[in-house]
């Protein structure tokens, strides 16, 4: 009568698994690596926009928020004088300025967030840096992962990079040299678990 029961109960195990197979439902594993990127559940505001340079007033820009633990893009607008579009400096900055304010209503109710203080600056290149570095008020291993590479990503898709080549030349306000960091597609995936990738530059 046991050995009945334990067969029953096998069988039963067997059917349950073939049925949630069938229905799309897959049994819990111990993960074994990090496993496929999350959904973008909502995050529906990226657009194609970048800066172009034009007399003064506004220009369409993009940002990295997070949302649902990526890096994903959205629209702003930033407000410029007469001659300052073509000016690397000061477009970073009104770029940091968009990523440290408050996401917009629609931006929160989509499930964007962000990851960058607003205290936060940024300044051109020391005399020894390339002249296409910036110079952060905090050293960027001082941010935290999801900080970093939100300002990494959308500056390397700025007209704040000399080239369009997914880099940014990156360093802090002490005396260290600047690196140069890489906006990945692993990166805008997971930013709370790859590292940035950089190469020190002298």
């Amino acid at each position: 009568m046991r050995k009945r029961r334990v067969h029953l109960a096998s069988a039963l195990v067997v059917l349950a698994s073939t049925l949630l197979a069938g229905c799309g439902i897959r049994s819990t594993e111990v993960p074994t690596d990090f496993g496929a990127a999350p959904t973008r559940v909502g995050c529906s505001l990226s657009g194609t926009d970048k800066v172009e340079a034009q007399a003064g007033g506004e220009f369409p820009v993009q940002v990295y928020l997070v949302c649902t633990s990526q890096l994903v893009t959205v629209d702003r607008t930033i407000t410029l004088e007469r001659g300052q579009s073509s000016d690397r400096v000061v477009v970073a900055r009104e770029l940091l300025a968009q990523l440290g304010s408050t996401p917009s209503a629609a931006e929160k109710t989509a499930g964007y967030t962000t990851d960058v203080r607003s205290g936060l600056k940024v300044s051109g290149p020391r005399d020894s840096d390339p002249a296409d570095a910036l110079r952060l008020s905090a050293p960027p291993d001082d941010l935290s992962p999801y900080a970093l590479a939100q300002i990494i990503c959308t500056f390397a898709n700025s007209e704040v990079t000399a080239e369009d080549d997914d880099h940014v030349i990156l360093g802090g306000p002490d005396t260290s040299p600047p690196r140069d960091y890489t906006c990945t597609e692993s990166l805008k995936a997971r930013p709370g678990l790859i590292p940035a990738p950089t190469k020190t530059v002298n």
